[in-house]
């Protein structure tokens, strides 16, 4: 018979899951921002750029999906413009609309880019868990995104 966490042991179970995040995550973007001098904001936009049909997303979209505010998105916006990694092109079909889309240089960084965060990922996560528990960790969060998100299932 299995018994309920009490309340500390809860609490410190959640402390872990946020403690391990953390300093996976940092780990992972700290390398990112060394090999590729990419801020996380601006790496986050490049993957989902380079995952996305032509390499292209409306900005609008683009922002709300890295969770940035639209003047916070701008600023990220122009600075992977000055980089040479990014460009907006308006939409031919709707005035409104303005894509974000990977130069050659960008799909280049990108790609490098995305493959040097799986091999950092590979070595900081499924190496240590295996895949089986790096596979239930994934659906976990899932579970947990898909309940608490903006839209609660």
């Amino acid at each position: 018979m299995t018994t309920e966490p009490d309340d500390d042991e809860i609490v410190t179970w959640w402390g872990l899951v946020i403690e391990g995040y953390l300093a996976t995550q940092d780990r992972l973007m700290g390398e990112i921002a060394q090999r590729f001098d990419l801020p996380p904001a601006s790496f986050d936009i490049l993957v989902r750029l380079v995952r996305s049909p032509d390499h292209r997303l409306p900005m609008t979209r683009l922002a709300k999906e890295a969770a940035l505010s639209s003047g916070g998105f701008t600023k990220v916006a122009d600075r992977l413009v000055a980089a040479d990694l990014i460009e907006r092109i308006p939409s031919a079909e709707d005035r409104r609309v303005t894509y974000a889309h990977l130069t050659d240089h960008g799909l280049e960084v990108a790609s490098n880019a995305r493959k040097a965060c799986a091999d950092i990922l590979r070595e900081r996560v499924l190496t240590p868990l295996g895949q089986r528990s790096s596979e239930e960790l994934a659906e976990a969060m899932r579970t947990l995104r898909s309940v608490n998100g903006p839209n609660p299932a």
